[in-house]
């Protein structure tokens, strides 16, 4: 079969395929991959045919105890990529990809896959009868092509009030460009995420945003929130192609009250008009759960897209014995089966 892989060590090859694709977000980019090379293994599995291909960005981790792996995708939306838009994408191609696909995992002896999908790239992705979609609820997308009068028509009464009272109150937003900024933005998440009682695998220090605000592949902005000289919330986010994300946002406990992150937002949304994008994607809930966090998202924009993960198991004989061996706790409860890693 006509396929082949790219290490995270190949950086040029990586940005290639990447590029070549009808779309991608920074989710798929080498920089964002590498930063998670110290405790996994990213690489690209690429199934080329006629001049078309689709490629899978994947992290690679072994099964503690076995000479097994199993594979997962980066933080955030990442998901297959193809050189073709995934509504147009022929049958056969796809199906050749699938064969491709699961014989590249045996080999690999790559027992499962967990892949996040892309809202925005694949609401017309279908995985043939390799492995199946499950559906882990909605995302909120803010349509950033109309003004931002119009844009407010559709946030909900009470948070158009609230922003203007933010406004009339004194908050400021600006955008954080120093190394005291980074740092505020670092303190004022990390507390958050303490506050919440969030895994240690997302406590993101100063180091990771400094090196996001690095990348070249695609661009990154910290926008803070103030009041009286004391930043109270801030907001990182991503612009890649025509798509900005709210990757990763908090607020400082002390100001939860005022609700800061309402007026963020709609910076955030005129800020990406200014930077040329056409939709600001807030994300879900936590878990994909239609949530508090969602219910807060939902009140900026009536469209909710479909989030999607895709699952598969390669080798189902090997897979059975290693759970019944292992019999390991699902990391995520709503999976049809246990992933050995955190996903």
């Amino acid at each position: 079969m006509p396929y082949f892989t790219v290490e995270i060590t190949e950086k040029e090859q990586w940005n290639q395929v990447i590029h070549a694709a009808h779309t991608h977000d920074f989710y798929h980019t080498w920089y964002y991959h590498q930063l998670s090379a110290a405790d996994s293994n990213p690489f690209l599995f690429v199934f080329e045919k006629d001049g078309h291909f689709i490629a899978v960005p994947l992290l690679k981790r072994n099964i503690e105890d076995t000479n097994y792996f199993d594979c997962t995708s980066v933080y955030g939306y990442a998901g297959p990529l193809s050189s073709i838009d995934f509504r147009d994408m022929p049958p056969l191609l796809l199906q050749q990809f699938s064969q491709a696909f699961l014989q590249f995992l045996k080999k690999k002896k790559i027992v499962s896959v967990f892949t996040r999908l892309h809202p925005l790239i694949h609401q017309h992705f279908q995985p043939g009868k390799t492995g199946g979609l499950y559906d882990n609820g909605k995302t909120v997308v803010i349509d950033l092509t109309p003004s931002i009068a119009e844009q407010r028509q559709q946030y909900r009464k009470a948070f158009r009030s609230k922003i203007n009272q933010l406004r009339n109150k004194g908050y400021k937003v600006r955008q954080g460009v120093s190394e005291e900024d980074i740092a505020s933005f670092a303190a004022i998440y990390l507390q958050n995420m303490q506050r919440l009682g969030a895994s240690a695998n997302y406590h993101f220090d100063k180091n990771y945003f400094s090196q996001l605000l690095q990348a070249s592949d695609f661009q990154s902005y910290i926008l803070l929130a103030s009041y009286e000289g004391c930043d109270t919330a801030g907001v990182f986010v991503t612009c890649c192609n025509n798509m900005m994300q709210l990757h990763l946002a908090a607020t400082h406990e002390d100001f939860i009250h005022d609700s800061p992150m309402r007026l963020l937002v709609e910076e955030a949304s005129i800020f990406g008009q200014s930077k040329g994008m056409q939709y600001l994607h807030l994300g879900g809930g936590v878990g994909g759960q239609q949530d508090s966090l969602f219910n807060f998202k939902a009140g900026f924009s009536d469209q909710h897209l479909d989030f999607k993960t895709w699952r598969l198991i390669a080798d189902t004989a090997t897979y059975k014995a290693l759970t019944l061996k292992k019999a390991p706790t699902p990391v995520m409860t709503d999976l049809p089966f246990p992933i050995y890693r955190f996903l």
